[in-house]
C-alpha cells in the first residue's frame, strides 16, 4: 500500500488504500503524514479509493528546498500524473492540507471535480514564535534514542511525534518532519487567500471545528456565503477535529461524497 515515485531526485512517498473505488487524493495537515486518514479510508468503505501522499518534509518524504504553493502543487500533479489519474479526482485536505487542496483547485481546475477543505482558513497570520508553532524551536530532528528524541521534544511537541518516529539507516531516531521546515511552511502560508478559494466552481464542502483556534465562524461563513456551490458541516470541536471527532469527521465526508 506504500509507493514512493521520485521528482526531481526527491522521494515523494503515499499510501493508497486501493479499492475499485473513485479517487479521493488526501492531504494531511503539518506535522502530521498520509497514514492519518487510514480511519478515513476504512469510512468510507469501497466507494472511494483513498491516495493520501506523505507531503514533501513529511513522514517518509524526503525533505525539499522550498515550502512555497508551487512546490506542494506540483508534487500534487506530479502524483496524479504517476497514478494516470488523468480525468478530474476528488480532492480532501485539512489545515495546510486543505490550504494545499483549494490552492490546487484554483490553479488547475481540469484535475479537481470536487473539494473537501477541513478547517483551513483563507486568512493566515500563523504565530510561529507562540501558540502552534512556537514548541518547534526547541525540539531536536534526530537522537540517538527514541527517549532522547521525545524528552526533547517536550509535552506538546511529543502529542505530534509519539507514535511516528522514525528509524535511521545507520543507528538512531528522527522526527517525522524538521522541526525548521515546519516553519518555514507555515511562514510560506501567510496572507490572504480569497482569490484561491474563490478561484475553482467545482462542489465544495467546508467542515468546521465550530471552536477552531485558526478558522473563525464570521470567516467561515463568509467562506460558505461567497463561494457558490460550497456546502458547511460543522462539528463541535477545535482545531484538530479530524483527530478529536472522527466519526463526525467521517459522516461529513462520505455524505459529501455520496451526493456527486
Amino acid at each position: 500500500m506504500r509507493h514512493t515515485l521520485t521528482i526531481d531526485g526527491r522521494t515523494l512517498s503515499y499510501l493508497d488504500f486501493g479499492g475499485p473505488g473513485r479517487p479521493l487524493l488526501a492531504l494531511h495537515g503539518g506535522m502530521s503524514e498520509g497514514l492519518a486518514f487510514a480511519g478515513l479510508a476504512d469510512a468510507l468503505g469501497g466507494a472511494w479509493r483513498v491516495i493520501a501522499p506523505d507531503q514533501r518534509g513529511h513522514g517518509d518524504s524526503d525533505r525539499a528546498a522550498d515550502y512555497g504553493r508551487a512546490g506542494y502543487l506540483s508534487d500534487a500533479v506530479a502524483l496524479l500524473d504517476h497514478l494516470g489519474l488523468d480525468a478530474p479526482v476528488a480532492v480532501l485536505g485539512y489545515s495546510l492540507g486543505g490550504f494545499n487542496a483549494y490552492h490546487l483547485a484554483a490553479a488547475h481546475p481540469e484535475r479537481v471535480s470536487a473539494l473537501v477543505d477541513v478547517d483551513a482558513t483563507v486568512e493566515i497570520d500563523p504565530d510561529t514564535a507562540g501558540g502552534l508553532f512556537g514548541f518547534l524551536k526547541d525540539m531536536r530532528y534526530t537522537a540517538p534514542t527514541r527517549e532522547e528524541l521525545l524528552a526533547a521534544a517536550g509535552p506538546v511537541g511529543s502529542q505530534f511525534v509519539e507514535q511516528a518516529l522514525r528509524p535511521l539507516p545507520d543507528g538512531g531516531w528522527r522526527l517525522p518532519f524538521h522541526p525548521q521546515d515546519m516553519i518555514d511552511s507555515a511562514e510560506a502560508c501567510r496572507g490572504d487567500h480569497w482569490d484561491a478559494w474563490l478561484g475553482s466552481s467545482c462542489p465544495a464542502l467546508l467542515i468546521h471545528g465550530t471552536r477552531s483556534q485558526t478558522l473563525p465562524q464570521k470567516t467561515a461563513d463568509a467562506m460558505v456565503a461567497r463561494r457558490p456551490r460550497t456546502s458547511y458541516a460543522a462539528v463541535d470541536g477545535d482545531h484538530f477535529l479530524p483527530f478529536t471527532h472522527p466519526a463526525e469527521f467521517h459522516e461529513a465526508v462520505r455524505a459529501f461524497l455520496a451526493d456527486l
